[in-house]
């Protein structure tokens, strides 16, 4: 705990045999309350390595749902157990848990409610194998939500995410796709709510073993963002509704309680 805040790290995995055990045994057990890991469907081990590891909390999904639906899952576990701050950390080893601490901090302290860590962020990105293709369309996507969308983003496409629990009961994350263009959807959400979002570096592994789509899910992941963008737009100048965003109320202020 920090700040008396229940934390939970949340792994949604999916062929993570291999990787798990490492991400497990770095993540920093001195503030961190609770573990849920959900396996997708996953074909290796995923499941036997978890429970060998004494993984406390371990969910299976007898069909795959995908990645968006494996979050849901995550977070809706996270809020039964009542977390405070819901860290969502990918168990393929891509990213270290050692920014743990540093990311929980900033929201126990109230001083953000979510916090993304950034592989954009210094230069960490090509320096851990990002392929070039990956590297500058992330780069493209990035520069094209901050415009529509009016952030300033580094990163809208990193895996590694901390939210407050009030961010997760507050937004409709269970009304997002169920593929990997929930990790967008979810943004415009905070966004939308008037949350602000944090960003601190990351450094980044590409290696076999971490997890990854092909060129062909990557083109469809893109052209989602583009929609999700336009989404957002289309929906804060009132001229159309959508479905993920509706009903999404602005949150309180210290000044909107006074």
């Amino acid at each position: 705990m920090i700040n008396n805040k229940i934390i939970t790290v949340v792994l949604p995995a999916y062929n993570a045999g291999k990787t798990i055990e490492k991400t497990f045994n770095e993540i920093p057990f001195d503030i961190v309350d609770h573990v849920i890991l959900v396996d997708d469907n996953s074909r290796d081990d995923t499941l036997q390595v978890a429970r060998r590891l004494g993984i406390e909390h371990i969910i299976n999904h007898e069909e795959n749902l995908g990645y968006g639906g494996n979050q849901k899952t995550c977070y809706k576990k996270a809020l039964e157990l009542n977390s405070d701050i819901v860290v969502m950390l990918h168990p393929d080893y891509q990213y270290t848990p050692k920014l743990i601490h540093s990311m929980c901090y900033v929201i126990a302290n109230n001083v953000y409610d979510v916090v993304f860590s950034s592989r954009i962020l210094g230069r960490g990105a090509l320096k851990g194998g990002m392929p070039l293709y990956k590297y500058v369309a992330n780069r493209f996507l990035t520069l094209f939500q901050n415009i529509v969308m009016n952030q300033k983003l580094s990163e809208y496409h990193t895996g590694y995410r901390a939210f407050s629990g009030e961010v997760l009961r507050h937004i409709p994350f269970e009304k997002n796709s169920n593929d990997f263009i929930f990790d967008n959807q979810i943004i415009a959400q905070i966004f939308y709510a008037g949350y602000e979002i944090a960003e601190i570096t990351c450094p980044t592994r590409y290696f076999e073993e971490a997890s990854s789509i092909n060129f062909k899910r990557s083109m469809i992941y893109g052209l989602g963002v583009l929609k999700v963008s336009l989404s957002y737009f289309l929906q804060k100048t009132e001229l159309v509704s959508f479905d993920f965003l509706e009903g999404i109320m602005q949150k309180n202020t210290p000044k909107d309680q006074e």
